[in-house]
Parts: C-alpha cells; sequence; structure tokens
C-alpha cells in the first residue's frame, strides 16, 4: 500500500510549484485542474482545483477551513536544506524547527518543522527517525510506535 494524498488548492500550478520547491520534488502531470508530484519516480501528492468537478463531482467545500485536522507529513532526508527552502519560500512557521521528543529518550528522535502551504494546510517536515541529537534511536525492523 502506498499513500496518495490529494489536496483542494485554489492556484493548482502556483502549488506545484510551491511543493516541488519546498519538497524537491517534480511535476508528474502538470495543468491548471489537476496536479500529481512525483519523487523518485513515486507519486506523492495530488493537487486538484477546488472548482473542478471532472466526472466525480466537487471534492469539498472551499470555504470551509482547509485541512482542519489534517497534518500534511513528509519525511525529508535533506531536512536541513529543506527548512532553508521553507525560509526562501517565506513560507509562514506555525512550529520551529524541534526535536520530537523535545527532551530524553523514545519518540521518533528527529527534527521537524511545522508550515503552512498556500491555501493554509498544515505541512510537517520531519528528518528520518534517529537523526536528531542524542543517542537514543528507535527500534529496528519497524517505525515507531506511539507519540
Amino acid at each position: 500500500m502506498r499513500p496518495q494524498p490529494l489536496i483542494c488548492v485554489r492556484d493548482v500550478e502556483a502549488s506545484s510549484r510551491w511543493y516541488q520547491r519546498l519538497l524537491g520534488c517534480q511535476s508528474g502531470h502538470g495543468g491548471s485542474h489537476y496536479e500529481q508530484l512525483v519523487a523518485n519516480g513515486e507519486l506523492i501528492m495530488q493537487l486538484h482545483d477546488w472548482h473542478v468537478q471532472h466526472h466525480h463531482g466537487p471534492i469539498g467545500n472551499p470555504e470551509l477551513p482547509h485541512g482542519n485536522g489534517v497534518l500534511l507529513w513528509f519525511e525529508v532526508k535533506d531536512f536541513d536544506a529543506a527548512v532553508v527552502r521553507s525560509k526562501e519560500l517565506g513560507a509562514e512557521v506555525v512550529l520551529p524547527r524541534h526535536r520530537n521528543p523535545s527532551e530524553g529518550d523514545g519518540g521518533p528522535n528527529h527534527w521537524e518543522i511545522w508550515l503552512r502551504d498556500l491555501d493554509g494546510y498544515v505541512v510537517v517536515l520531519a528528518s528520518p527517525y534517529g537523526t536528531a541529537d542524542g543517542n537514543w534511536k528507535p527500534p529496528e525492523g519497524g517505525p515507531f510506535r506511539g507519540h
């Protein structure tokens, strides 16, 4: 199974450029109504115009808060470079760069930064598990369990 999130946006082309720059990914489709963003040949995200209904009808209501309760979470190997790119984009910072957990052992022991995209969705960039300060590393053989 591979997640393939789709979000509705006001301007597909502008959002595509923003995410491509932030995540270092590429356009896999292009266009003003729909976009596929790919990294290493894999689909990582889809963008869809709020007002284009295609064969499926409306996907959401653009008048409601965008992404309420949803975090678009991306693990990036080049975390520090991605933070620099977020600053170059002028991305709004929701939570500045921090370690998760903030202290002690346990948790994923990685770095995170929480941002807002052009439409107000919260985007989390995270370094790979076990890459933050300290000696604790999550158990091998699977992702960290718990929060």
